[in-house]
């Protein structure tokens, strides 16, 4: 699907790792290309041609990211360098000052290093108590699992919409309404689903939710973070300086700006936000749910293909995005990487940040493929192909 579109495809390149980046269309990178040779500004600094162009894409895109998730309002859209960022402004920059001692946080073994880390971090600050609601044997979660974790202590729900590892689609629509009768915050890690499936964050009753712009086709070093407008107003900037601040003297006293600028320091990725406007655009114009649509086709055709080949075990055949675990034979799975590599396919091998799964799986290192709209059955074809030599992984690797 829209293969002519990616210039990087045209020295056969056969992209399987869609999970950790996604490749960029010509229309994202001819926005950055222009920003940088047509209008370079600053944004929000300046009162000439340039910089007033600047200033209308760069808000023009905090727009498009507003009604791409289906945000309320302008404000509750802020921009920083992805969605690590993201969770860390809201687990330090908020949760800090929310959470107590006697609190417990609700998570799973699933989810990415972003959401786990800084909780832990904080967890050992505070006190409070980190649970991880428990998998179904397909390694996914279920209403029932997170209900049974949630006590009159619980006060977050922090999850991944689809996770980079099993790639289990969570019910979001039925943890968000969960949390609205329990009055729980529902934070969202969205990293693995914007570019795959619609979003919206009030229908879903996110609290917050953090993205990264490169694996929806934008340019890497920038995402979103989304909270509600109230939420917002109670996160401590972690940064300060020109562009968040109102005033300031040599009394000590200073005063800061309205959201979203409060939580935006500095110069910001222009250049990124552009892209990534772009990459909505690009998006838009497929259509979220064929995107969705196809991505299941060539995953059901993806296990056909491997299922018919010995030695491969795949571990979540059931789940509905695109990615896909396996492991062959006896072979350690960044061999298998490397044998693929001289076929010019590119897949994942290891433990893919998320490093408690293993716990829950009892295999510490997998491969990975992960699909996104540009692959293709041939691509498929070519992967199972090389894998059914086998014998050839350790000639490679030696």
């Amino acid at each position: 699907m829209n293969r002519e579109d990616f210039e990087i495809f045209k020295s056969g390149l056969i992209y399987l790792d869609n999970a950790a980046t996604t490749m960029k269309p010509n229309s994202v990178i001819n926005a950055i290309v222009d920003y940088y040779t047509k209008y370079t500004a600053n944004a929000h600094r300046g009162d000439y041609d340039n910089s007033l162009k600047v200033d209308q894409e760069y808000e023009g895109a905090r727009e498009k990211v507003r009604k791409f998730i289906n945000a309320k309002r302008l404000e509750e859209i802020i921009f920083t360098k992805g969605s690590t960022e993201a969770f860390n402004m809201i687990i330090f920059g908020f949760m800090s000052n929310f959470l107590t001692k006697d609190d417990e946080v609700l998570l799973t073994k699933g989810e990415h290093a972003s959401n786990i880390l800084p909780w832990i971090n904080l967890s050992k600050k505070i006190g409070f108590t980190i649970k991880y609601a428990n998998l179904t044997e397909d390694y996914e979660v279920t209403i029932e699992n997170l209900e049974k974790e949630i006590t009159n202590k619980t006060k977050v729900i922090a999850i991944a919409h689809i996770t980079n590892t099993i790639g289990d689609v969570r019910p979001v629509e039925e943890i968000g309404k969960l949390c609205e009768r329990k009055k729980i915050l529902f934070v969202l890690d969205a990293t693995q689903s914007i570019g795959h499936l619609k979003m919206d964050v009030q229908k879903y009753n996110i609290s917050f939710m953090g993205f990264s712009a490169h694996k929806m086709l934008g340019p890497t070093g920038v995402g979103v973070l989304y909270g509600k407008k109230e939420l917002l107003e109670k996160i401590v900037p972690m940064e300060y300086g020109g562009g968040m601040n109102e005033t300031f003297s040599s009394s000590g006293e200073y005063t800061l700006k309205k959201l979203p600028a409060r939580l935006e320091a500095g110069t910001r990725n222009i250049a990124g936000v552009i892209g990534m406007g772009a990459a909505i655009d690009y998006l838009n114009k497929i259509g979220m749910d064929k995107i969705h649509q196809y991505e299941m086709e060539l995953k059901k055709y993806l296990i056909e293909k491997l299922s018919a080949i010995p030695n491969i075990t795949i571990y979540n055949k059931n789940n509905k995005s695109g990615v896909l675990l396996f492991n062959v034979g006896k072979y350690f799975s960044q061999d298998v990487a490397i044998y693929l590599n001289q076929f010019k396919i590119c897949i994942r091998a290891g433990n893919h940040c998320a490093k408690m799964l293993q716990e829950v799986i009892c295999v510490s290192n997998t491969c990975r493929v992960s699909l996104y709209l540009y692959n293709t059955k041939a691509e498929v074809d070519k992967l199972a192909n090389a894998l059914k030599n086998q014998d050839k992984i350790l000639d490679t690797v030696v």
